[in-house]
């Protein structure tokens, strides 16, 4: 039977819904499958169901603006998560920006008879694609027998032949290869599925599928209750088995639990927060190429604690970044040697590498005789047709028809675009067989002459005209060109199940060129995809019903080597980015006073000129900037000018730099800081961007605009350090931040007392108080001494207080305490304890030491002490990092 000629199942009999509707008002007819209404107009049944339990759909003004204000809501919603998909700049520059996920309000509605067809012709799919893998990796059935031409193995880049060498076994280890494949579907103009693409390297899009459906239920309770939307948690839980299962071998003893691990490209991934999302649905540590490094031919993730096995690797990196030292030389994403620890079986890989063979579009005319071979079965669900130019009877079959193809600039149905008008395929596209310079197979321009020269280079496939599906916007319904991403997933039989449910995405605007576009790189949206069931509703919940006491020792997450660094420079750019605030509001406030040169004498020369410095060594002023007692007016346009200069162009990093290098280590952090911290972070970077900006016409922002904006970031600030302190799980990693803080904290409070100094600006009452406005302690030093304003309390409270978390000696004994509770790394020996790079105790001087003491000698005391500090701590910071961060420092490794 011919799939293309088979009737689609027939639509379940029902009159139109009893009331109108505001989907009613959507196009009726066309050449394409409406997803929407039946050929004569009418809501198709589950449509009708949808609309009789949404009393929002009614067909009045109040209702559309209802959706209106639900569509707003799912936009805010997306935001206040952080939702983003990194978008990459075009011609080569490299450049990436993080644009806001769309998503429709409208789900795509899939009935279950539908979905029946989809889930027996994916599941078929899936085990046909292991079955070649095993077949190629084994006997090689289908090369000798001609049912693949070899030339679609051997030139793909994807087969990876570092995998074929002796000590490669015939099975991986857990014995399965894929653990999980997508497909592209769309649906031709009679209804019928068709598969346009599939993923087999590392299919993304999962965890958006999981956050797509959080909202949207949310959005329509009753309707997703009414209609009985199958739920999708057993589906994600099933993949999670089948690699802990198979990993499990790979334990001591072969029984014992293994350690998995979320592999992500990192922050600058276009899908990097689905890698977090996910790894934090899943329970799973979300590791960088650089967390994780290979000895002795295994794999170990690289922790605070030390070296930690890996048994399981559930990949988002694709296969040529995977190992820099057998592929790519040039990645940075990859662990180098990680092949040697596949070829022995040392890790299990999900999926496996060298898969990415199977993506080229020219297999697509080759698969219904090799799955009549590997499984007695004839294909349930047909692709779209396709003609690899390499077979000379498919090029001479389709040459005469490729006048007219498009190319590059019209994407066919799998690469995005609108649907074409005519027949089933109204024209065709040109494909390469093989990716160049980018992970898949991409629609190109070429002619005969091209084909001819290289025709294995070169597939042709038809142009599907896409079915339709309804979206919600600007008070409207409208249909738009729509392909369902489904995926499979083998479960730890090696049964492969359908999760049920997917990614729909529908065309739009892009905004870079104008045109439709159903890429998410190029203007495409999302849509939360609802099967309905006529069964029971899966009511299977991630959460274990029972933990073993061996499941709570593995529940509580390593801190890995970067996670740790990234806490610690979270920590450090929190810190520093309060004191730069601090300062900026007294330089400004300062200004005006330091014009008037009749103002304090001496007196106001010496705190300008300890300010001054200060600002520089700091990074809110430029070096070489006449100070504040030289020249106010350009000190003034100097920090203006510097404090919104997230680039540091000028030479300083201000506080607009030390908010992005804020939000970049929070980004790295997703998987483990709250939303609501990392939505601060986001949120106090862009309003002091917004803030900060110079009004139409002028060159830099004003005073007054820059100090309001900084009144505004110091309350940021000040929620920021409330997470930290008060909303996160003292373990090794807060434990990191914590240090970072303070190591921060000692540096710029010993940057201060060396400055005002040298500046000789303590020495009156205004440089005193200024000291105290800095430290944040003048309110204390007002209740405890009054009008005492010299410099034995100013010591005594900013110096050896203990209890004044602003003091040396308040920030030298809480360091001490968190040191004194981080780890010994595995291997440390006989290390020197990092606090001894401290004073013993206190702050390395008593008043007892200060006795008798002039003014003068006091002076030099703590300007020896503010030295010695400062640079202890700069060597802290230091040791921290080759103790905890570079963990490969020393080592020599065989790979």
């Amino acid at each position: 039977m011919n799939p293309w000629t088979a009737a689609a199942p027939a639509a379940a009999d029902g009159p139109a819904a009893a009331s109108p509707s505001v989907l009613d008002a959507a196009a009726v007819g066309g050449t394409f499958w409406n997803e929407l209404h039946d050929a004569a107009g009418h809501l198709r049944p589950a449509w009708q169901r949808f609309v009789a339990a949404v009393p929002e759909m009614a067909a009045t003004p109040a209702a559309r603006a209802e959706l209106d204000r639900r569509v707003a809501q799912v936009a805010q919603q997306l935001h206040r998560d952080g939702v983003t998909h990194n978008v990459f700049g075009d011609g080569g520059s490299g450049a990436t920006s993080a644009r806001p996920w769309s998503l429709e309000l409208l789900p795509h509605l899939i009935e279950a008879h539908d979905w029946s067809v989809v889930e027996a012709g994916i599941a078929q799919r899936a085990a046909l694609l292991e079955a070649m893998l095993a077949d190629l990796h084994g006997p090689k059935r289908l090369l000798h027998e001609g049912l693949l031409p070899p030339a679609l193995l051997w030139r793909h880049p994807g087969w990876l032949r570092p995998l074929l060498g002796p000590e490669a076994g015939s099975v991986p280890a857990g014995g399965q290869r894929l653990f999980i494949v997508a497909f592209d579907l769309g649906r031709d103009a009679a209804g019928r599925w068709c598969v346009l693409a599939q993923r087999t390297q590392a299919p993304s899009g999962p965890g958006y599928v999981l956050h797509n459906r959080l909202v949207i239920s949310r959005q329509f309770p009753e309707a997703f209750r009414e209609l009985r939307v199958q739920h999708i948690a057993s589906s994600y839980r099933a993949l999670l088995t089948s690699v802990e299962q198979r990993a499990t071998a790979l334990t001591a003893g072969g029984s014992g639990t293994p350690r998995i691990v979320l592999l992500t490209p990192g922050p600058y991934s276009e899908t990097y927060f689905e890698h977090a999302y996910l790894a934090r649905y899943l329970g799973l540590p979300l590791a960088e190429g650089g967390d994780l490094t290979v000895r002795g031919e295994q794999l170990f993730l690289m922790t605070v604690e030390g070296l930690e096995r890996v048994h399981g690797v559930l990949r988002r990196v694709d296969d040529d970044w995977c190992d820099p030292l057998e592929l790519r030389p040039d990645s940075a994403l990859g662990v180098p040697g990680l092949l040697q620890a596949v070829r022995c079986g040392n890790v299990v890989m999900a999926n496996a590498l060298g898969s990415a063979f199977l993506e080229t579009p020219a297999l697509n005319g080759f698969l219904p005789a090799i799955a009549r071979r590997l499984l007695g079965q004839e294909l349930a669900l047909p692709a779209l047709p396709s003609w690899w130019c390499g077979e000379a009877a498919a090029w001479a079959d389709v040459r005469g028809r490729l006048a007219g193809v498009p190319g590059r600039r019209e994407r066919g149905a799998a690469g995005g675009s609108v649907a074409s008008v005519g027949s089933e395929f109204a024209d065709f596209v040109v494909r390469s067989t093989y990716p160049s310079g980018v992970r898949t197979s991409r629609v190109v321009a070429a002619d005969t002459a091209a084909i001819e020269a290289d025709p294995e280079a070169f597939t042709l496939q038809a142009r599907l005209a896409l079915s339709h599906a309804p979206t919600w916007g600007a008070n409207a319904v409208r249909l738009r060109p729509a392909v369902v991403r489904v995926y499979a997933i083998a479960d730890a039989a090696g049964r492969w199940h359908v999760l049920p449910g997917g990614m729909t995405r529908v065309a739009g605007r892009n905004p870079e060129d104008g045109r439709e576009s159903i890429s998410m790189q190029r203007g495409g949206a999302s849509i939360d995809t609802w099967v309905l069931t006529e069964g029971a509703v899966d009511t299977f919940s991630m959460l274990a019903s029972k933990l073993t006491v061996d499941d709570l020792a593995l529940r509580r997450r390593p801190v890995a080597s970067r996670t740790g660094e990234n806490l610690f420079w979270l920590g450090r750019y929190t810190e520093r980015t309060e004191q730069l605030v601090r300062l900026a509001r007294v330089v400004l406030a300062l200004t005006d006073a330091a014009s008037d040169p009749s103002d304090d004498g001496d007196a106001g020369t010496a705190q300008l000129r300890a300010l001054s410095e200060i600002a520089v060594r700091t990074g809110l002023a430029p070096a070489g900037v006449p100070g504040l007692d030289r020249s106010p007016h350009h000190f003034e346009r100097a920090v203006l000018a510097a404090i919104g200069d997230a680039n540091a162009a000028g030479g300083a990093c201000g506080i607009a730099f030390d908010l992005r290098a804020l939000e970049q280590a929070s980004m790295a952090l997703r998987e483990r800081l709250s939303g609501e911290h990392w939505g601060l972070i986001r949120q106090m970077r862009e309003a002091f961007a917004e803030g900060t900006r110079a009004a139409p016409g002028h060159e830099l922002p004003s005073r007054a605009r820059v100090l309001a904006a900084l009144d505004a970031l110091a309350l940021h600030l000040a929620a920021v350090t409330g997470a930290q302190t008060d909303r996160m799980t003292r373990d090794h990693g807060w434990r990191l931040l914590t240090v970072g803080r303070l190591i921060e904290r000692l540096i710029g409070l010993a940057t201060r007392w060396q400055c005002f100094l040298g500046a000789q600006a303590l020495g009156h009452a205004a440089g005193v108080e200024l000291l105290l406005d800095l430290a944040d302690s003048l309110i204390t030093f007002r209740a405890r001494y009054q009008r005492h304003e010299d410099l034995l309390p100013l010591t005594e409270l900013l110096v050896l207080d203990s209890t004044n978390p602003r003091s040396l000696a308040g920030v030298l004994r809480r360091l001490r305490t968190e040191l004194g509770k981080l780890p010994e790394p595995a291997g440390a020996g006989a290390a020197r304890p990092l606090s001894a790079w401290l004073p013993a105790s206190g702050a390395g001087l008593t008043l007892e030491d200060l006795r008798g003491l002039t003014e003068t000698e006091v002076a030099a005391r703590l300007q020896a002490l503010a030295s010695e500090l400062a640079n202890a701590a700069a060597a802290l910071a230091n040791e921290v990092g080759e103790r905890y961060f570079n963990l490969a420092h020393g080592e020599d490794r065989r790979v």
